[in-house]
């Protein structure tokens, strides 16, 4: 897995840190967690799966296409007063 640095100002460090205790998860968890949304937010897929169903849907002989069409009953008759 690779790795990265990041950098926060220290008080959006201060504020990761409480809720990492608050949580109780780790950095890593907490990051998983905010980047799994950022990918979702931007209709990005997350994982390998997510973007193999993606495609699959893609393609168009995989679309569902309409919904078949019901027989319509006859217009009832009105009675005439």
């Amino acid at each position: 897995m690779p790795g990265k640095r990041v950098q926060f100002d220290d008080e959006t460090w201060a504020a990761l840190d409480l809720l990492r205790r608050d949580t109780m998860k780790d950095f890593q968890e907490l990051a998983d967690e905010a980047f799994a949304d950022l990918l979702k937010k931007h209709q990005r897929p997350a994982s390998l799966k997510e973007a193999l169903v993606r495609s699959a849907r893609a393609a168009p002989a995989n679309d569902p296409g309409p919904p078949p069409k019901r027989p319509r009953s006859p217009p009832k008759k009105r009675r005439r007063r």
